[in-house]
């Protein structure tokens, strides 16, 4: 994208963002909207926001250029944002059902991802095409801190999966994973385990 186009759309984005940063600053999951920032930032390669000026150009670069940012933030900001959809429009085919999920949440390429998790930890990172469900209609998977889960991972029913664990590509995992532990294969079966 040419620099003076982008600079066109950040314009615009300024105006149309106004509801959305009075609610991103007001909200009562700023400090989660905060940490989910600076996740993006660290994870893309951006400058890490330090003052408030820095969080508002943050969310209107990321509101204006990344869907799954969005969706995110919806998440994250509740029903009272959902008037705005319209105005921003979040990514469709990513579907994440609300549930208790920590700081930090990173989605990199959202397209075809369903998450329905009974919680997830703090500084997750979902890929495209995952699947994080249900097994019947209760049991959900429970996301341990720092879990990093590769394009096209299914994680299915009533099991957890361990701090800083990593869920390989396509990885179909029905069984806990441990902490600390990289998961690859159908069925998923450990590869490798930190010391």
């Amino acid at each position: 994208m040419k620099p003076s186009f982008r600079r066109v759309r950040m314009a615009v984005s300024c105006l149309r963002l106004i509801p959305h940063i009075i609610i991103m600053m007001r909200a009562g999951s700023t400090s989660l909207i905060r940490a989910d920032l600076i996740r993006w930032a660290e994870l893309l390669h951006m400058t890490t926001p330090a003052t408030m000026a820095d969080f508002v150009m943050l969310f209107i670069t990321l509101m204006t250029f990344k869907r799954e940012y969005r969706t995110v933030f919806y998440l994250r900001a509740g029903t009272k944002a959902r008037v705005l959809y319209w105005m921003c429009p979040r990514l469709r085919d990513l579907d994440i059902e609300r549930t208790k999920i920590g700081p930090g949440l990173f989605i990199q390429h959202g397209n075809s991802t369903f998450v329905s998790a009974q919680s997830i930890g703090a500084n997750c990172w979902i890929g495209r095409h995952v699947v994080i469900g249900y097994s019947n209609e209760t049991d959900r998977p429970t996301i341990g801190n720092n879990v990093r889960i590769f394009a096209g991972a299914k994680i299915i029913g009533n099991i957890t999966i361990g701090d800083n664990a990593t869920i390989g590509l396509n990885t179909v995992v029905a069984g806990n994973v441990a902490p600390d532990t990289t998961v690859l294969g159908v069925p998923g079966r450990a590869i490798w385990k930190a010391q």
